[in-house]
């Protein structure tokens, strides 16, 4: 018990400490290695929890593919960060206000838990045995019946957030040729298709 107190301790205080870095460091490569760093240890935070095949989801995919994809389009793309931080003090109210309502949404989710214990406890999903079903079966039963609202949630969310940094990263550039569809489609035999006549011996 003492070897799994010391290790959750351990992988949670990494994973804070790789979480503050990832949004305090100035290099943006930097921020994608420790948020690296973050994933793994909420992976060994999801092995002593019991939930292995989330750990393992969470190192092939988010490590994996999604991590060494920001690792690759920031360090590819030259973005301009310092631009993209022009606009701080314009947006800093709105994030204030939505720092302080998930601020009270915490508090009332701790108080809950220091004055009415017990209610947590009911609220809770039990967790099957190894005999009754597999982890991955379990986890998937848990997920879309008692939590389906919120998991359709998380999804929207991300799929707004992928949005935002399309947005961010999107700027006009002067003097690069873009490919446009429907001018290629309109084009007719007259605009692609020249015929000259070249007289013998004077070449085209």
């Amino acid at each position: 018990m003492i070897v799994q107190t010391v290790a959750f301790y351990l992988f949670a205080a990494v994973t804070v400490a790789s979480g503050v870095m990832v949004i305090s460091a100035r290099n943006p490569v930097h921020s994608v290695l420790f948020l690296i760093l973050a994933f793994f240890n909420a992976a060994g935070l999801f092995v002593l929890m019991g939930a292995e095949f989330i750990a393992m989801v969470l190192v092939i995919v988010y490590v994996g593919a999604v991590a060494v994809l920001f690792l690759f389009v920031v360090m590819m793309l030259d973005i301009n960060f310092v631009e993209l931080r022009q606009g701080f003090l314009q947006y800093l109210p709105i994030g204030a206000l939505i720092g302080i309502v998930l601020m009270a949404e915490l508090v009332l989710v701790f108080a809950g838990w220091a004055f009415a214990p017990e209610e947590t406890v009911t609220l809770a999903s039990p967790t099957p045995s190894a005999a009754e079903v597999t982890n991955t079966h379990a986890l998937g039963k848990i997920l879309y019946t008692d939590y389906i609202y919120a998991f359709q949630a998380a999804g929207v969310i991300l799929l707004i957030a992928m949005i935002g940094a399309i947005v961010l990263t999107l700027r006009a550039r002067e003097g690069v040729r873009k490919q446009r569809i429907g001018d290629q489609l309109r084009r007719g035999r007259a605009d692609a298709v020249e015929l000259k006549k070249v007289e013998p011996g004077s070449g085209v």
